[in-house]
């Protein structure tokens, strides 16, 4: 699977477990460690926790396993690292903390716009 396709596979997975402000930047030209961040917001830590699980089955059955996975225990962030994407969900005033957007401002953005096929 491609690395855009992945990263739309990906938004397309947390829009249906009602994540929210879905955002999918383009790393290409700034990193050496991925292509994509999807960028995602829930509203408590039950959600982020369940689109996390949500992202990592539903690839994992597509044949891309997840290579690293960060911050579930608490979730308030979990990173979820599939090599060419990277899957970022976020509890909102968490997002809204490290504001990941400003910090990688220079790459290409492009809004998800939900009910695209997971």
């Amino acid at each position: 699977m491609e690395a855009k396709e992945m990263a739309t596979k990906i938004a397309a997975l947390a829009d249906a477990k009602k994540g929210k402000d879905i955002l999918i930047l383009n790393m290409r030209d700034l990193s050496f460690l991925t292509d994509y961040f999807v960028i995602v917001s829930a509203g408590n830590t039950t959600l982020v926790k369940a689109i996390a699980d949500e992202i990592e089955d539903k690839m994992a059955e597509a044949g891309v396993p997840c290579k690293h996975k960060e911050g579930y225990g608490e979730g308030r962030w979990v990173l979820v690292d599939f090599g060419d994407v990277i899957a970022h969900v976020f509890l909102e005033e968490e997002r809204d903390f490290y504001n990941l957007e400003q910090l990688w401002a220079d790459a290409p953005s492009e809004p998800f716009q939900g009910g695209e096929e997971a």
